[in-house]
């Protein structure tokens, strides 16, 4: 296993980052258990999680996930051998279920997720406390273009009191550092500059969706994780499982999650399916696997501290975490550039 410096801490992560939001839903506890016992003997010391899942969201399965996590924790005693993230959910409509819709970043919120984390983790500390989602209105998730916000800023709880809350977290020794998730350069670039002036917590991770099909972190991002040291978290580096091609001529493979969830159409459009399959036949040229070629390059990325790969089968996460071991050479890279000038923007 490769590791990477997490932001301007002391803590090294593994390169390849353990997703979990399947677990309590597509995925039983055995089998997590089963996913955790392996990707920690491999090396993966990273796990990122958060109060939302399990995925997709719902009353049910709220929390399951951490609760699973936590579980392993108490039967297996390897909570120190774990870098640890989760994240507390942001504002919106499919999330009425979680604190009656009260997802605000304002200090009593934050305290409120953060303990109810902890709790259902059974751990004292979380690694990496994230926000999943910016409470302000902007284009994530998919969202293309900006629109004027309808809110007024007064009805956000204002950036430097986030930022204070979870320094105050911090300062209590239940968080030992703090990230942003699904965030803009802008929002990244305040955080900093609202640290630096305030003597706060500086934010050390930006976790991002960053695939073959949706390159947008380059710009803009990807020069702040160089000259701030913030580096990208990568998820959906397989853009819902689409670059393993597994979908590719409408194929519908059984309890896939597109199948099972057809609402997880973001890699869908007829552009990302031409560029899924000319990425398809660029692999299959040089010998490789479609998944292999999508998670080496997300792993190769000077940008990127880890990569978030998630698995419903024990074959998939071998897969995925071998990747660390697969070289793309420079004439792949070429025709990889290529096909990313013919399709450069397929799915956001």
């Amino acid at each position: 296993m490769q590791y990477s410096q997490l932001g301007n801490t002391s803590i090294k992560v593994s390169k390849i980052c353990l997703g979990t939001m399947t677990w309590g839903q597509q995925n039983t506890q055995a089998e997590a258990f089963e996913q955790m016992d392996y990707a920690l003997d491999q090396g993966v010391n990273f796990w990122d999680t958060a109060e939302l899942y399990s995925v997709p969201p719902k009353a049910e399965t709220y929390g399951a996930t951490e609760q699973i996590i936590g579980n392993w924790f108490a039967k297996t005693g390897r909570r120190d051998e774990v870098v640890l993230a989760s994240k507390i959910a942001g504002p919106g409509e499919f999330v009425e279920h979680i604190r009656k819709g009260k997802t605000r970043f304002n200090q009593t919120t934050i305290e409120t997720a953060l303990n109810q984390s902890l709790s259902r983790l059974q751990t004292d500390y979380i690694d990496l406390y994230q926000l999943h989602w910016p409470e302000r209105p902007t284009n994530y998730f998919g969202q293309l273009g900006f629109e004027t916000p309808k809110e007024s800023p007064q009805d956000l709880t204002p950036m430097a009191e986030t930022l204070e809350a979870l320094s105050q977290q911090v300062k209590a020794g239940k968080i030992r550092h703090i990230g942003l998730s699904n965030e803009t350069a802008w929002a990244t670039m305040k955080f900093i500059q609202l640290a630096k002036e305030m003597g706060l917590e500086k934010i050390v991770s930006v976790q991002n969706p960053y695939n073959l099909l949706n390159r947008s972190y380059e710009v803009g991002l990807a020069e702040i994780s160089h000259q701030e040291h913030v580096g990208l978290l990568a998820y959906s580096p397989l853009a819902f499982g689409e670059l393993s091609g597994k979908y590719l001529n409408n194929q519908k493979p059984d309890n896939a999650r597109i199948t099972l969830f057809p609402r997880f159409d973001r890699y869908q459009n007829p552009q990302a399916q031409a560029a899924i399959q000319a990425y398809y036949d660029l692999a299959q040229k040089h010998s490789l696997s479609l998944t292999q070629l999508a998670l080496s390059y997300v792993n190769t990325r000077p940008f990127v501290t880890s990569n978030i790969i998630g698995a419903t089968s024990m074959l998939q996460l071998e897969e995925n975490i071998n990747s660390i071991h697969t070289t793309l050479n420079n004439e792949l890279l070429v025709e990889l550039e290529q096909i990313h000038q013919k399709y450069t923007y397929p799915s956001p």
